[in-house]
């Protein structure tokens, strides 16, 4: 099947200038044009787009995914660098993952505190309970919020 530039903007959820800079930058390397020099994408171009913005979501650059482009063409020579790479961005993306978790611990054990001093009409409702009366659950998320 083929797309246009709109079709693949959309479906990805990006914008065709981004499409069209991807372009320049040389990550599309095998996009049809029409004679009038217009882009058209096939199924494969979209799965390529699809990895290209999945590499970006782990802050991977885009020259180092320019590289990962030029290794898939060079063919199976790269399969170590490509696999390498791979298990490199997994390490990031955990790492990513890991500080998410903090982060998200926080903004619960926060919910929390806000809905109690809420419901009581005051912050100073933590002042005078009693460490039995905060759920286990949000202890446990203050303890891992404060070890950060």
């Amino acid at each position: 099947m083929s797309y246009t530039i709109s079709e693949i903007a959309e479906k990805l959820g990006l914008t065709a200038s981004t499409l069209r800079f991807y372009d320049k930058e040389g990550l599309l390397p095998n996009i049809d044009r029409t004679a009038s020099g217009i882009r058209v994408f096939s199924d494969i171009d979209l799965e390529w787009l699809s990895m290209v913005e999945c590499l970006k979501a782990t802050g991977m650059p885009i020259k180092d995914i320019k590289t990962f482009l030029d290794w898939c063409m060079e063919g199976d020579t790269t399969l170590r660098e490509r696999c390498d790479m791979f298990h490199e961005r997994k390490r990031v993306v955990e790492t990513q993952i890991n500080e998410l978790q903090k982060t998200l611990d926080t903004i619960n054990y926060k919910c929390w505190y806000y809905d109690a001093a809420v419901a009581a009409g005051t912050a100073d409702v933590h002042k005078c309970m009693l460490q039995e009366e905060i759920p286990e659950e949000i202890r446990k998320l203050k303890e891992r919020s404060i070890s950060k």
